[in-house]
């Protein structure tokens, strides 16, 4: 069931089995504004048994840039499209949340973005590969966060 995520009423639906839930729901909310006030978007999430395409998007693109594989099981993900640019988000239970930014013109800008929810410890398979720099929201606490640059096409 299509949850549309509210950046005024932060909401845990969704993601309740999370050991950081509050948090979690704070940075999903963080995305949410981002999206409305950039492209006026709303950003609304899927259970991910629901979004299994874009949880194995996600998963195929970690594994064969990077050889990354997130041990968290996924609660939610969407995919959507806004200003020529492809986005596909997963959240994990851990607190993680991955994002993979794909502009559909030659040559645009592809990348992966990690999210750390506040108060959960770096992931053993990104922790020796990484570094993450804090950025501070009213809605998430603070935030960790790191990218890598896609290089394959997908």
């Amino acid at each position: 069931m299509a949850y549309v995520v509210d950046f005024v009423n932060v909401s845990t639906v969704g993601l309740e089995s999370s050991p950081v839930a509050e948090a979690l729901a704070g940075l999903r909310a963080n995305e949410a504004r981002y999206y409305k006030n950039k492209y006026d978007h709303t950003f609304t999430t899927y259970p991910a048994d629901e979004a299994s395409d874009t949880v194995d998007y996600v998963s195929r693109v970690l594994s064969e840039e990077r050889g990354i594989a997130i041990a968290s099981p996924a609660l939610e993900a969407t995919a959507f499209e806004v200003g020529g640019i492809r986005m596909s988000y997963v959240f994990y239970e851990s607190g993680l949340s991955i994002n993979v930014m794909y502009t559909l013109a030659d040559a645009g800008k592809r990348a992966v973005g990690f999210k750390l929810s506040d108060g959960m410890e770096v992931p053993e398979e990104l922790a020796d590969r990484f570094k993450f720099a804090r950025q501070k929201s009213k809605l998430a606490g603070t935030i960790r966060g790191s990218f890598f640059v896609i290089k394959g096409e997908y």
